[in-house]
């Protein structure tokens, strides 16, 4: 009887995509505390530079979330993101609409992501 001893083959690697990359700072951002809801992208461009424009919708459900989400709304827009070959160029806060019982807050923010040449 032979008993091949040869290890399982790993599954390959995938690469995290600039939407990945982005969707994990701004959770981290959000100090883990938010869900995010939606995120869509839409190319753009000009003369010297490419990239895209994404939005995403987060929702913070709680006291401690609410809290959370009321820094993510003060330090977005001057936060030095660390996305390997992107440049933000822009990130805003689009809209907030709060609830205080139960304690809810969803955020909409734009992030204008370019690609670093």
């Amino acid at each position: 009887m032979h008993i091949d001893r040869k290890a399982p083959k790993k599954a390959p690697r995938q690469r995290k995509s600039t939407r990945d990359r982005l969707a994990e700072a701004l959770q981290s951002l959000a100090q883990g505390k938010g869900r995010i809801l939606n995120h869509s992208e839409k190319s753009w461009a000009s003369i010297t530079f490419a990239g895209a424009r994404h939005r995403l919708e987060l929702e913070f459900a709680g006291n401690a979330a609410v809290e959370a989400g009321e820094c993510f709304i003060t330090f977005l827009p001057e936060h030095e993101f660390a996305i390997p070959g992107q440049l933000v160029a822009d990130a805003a806060i689009a809209q907030v609409d709060h609830i205080l019982d139960p304690p809810r807050m969803a955020v909409a923010c734009e992030v204008l992501v370019l690609e670093e040449s």
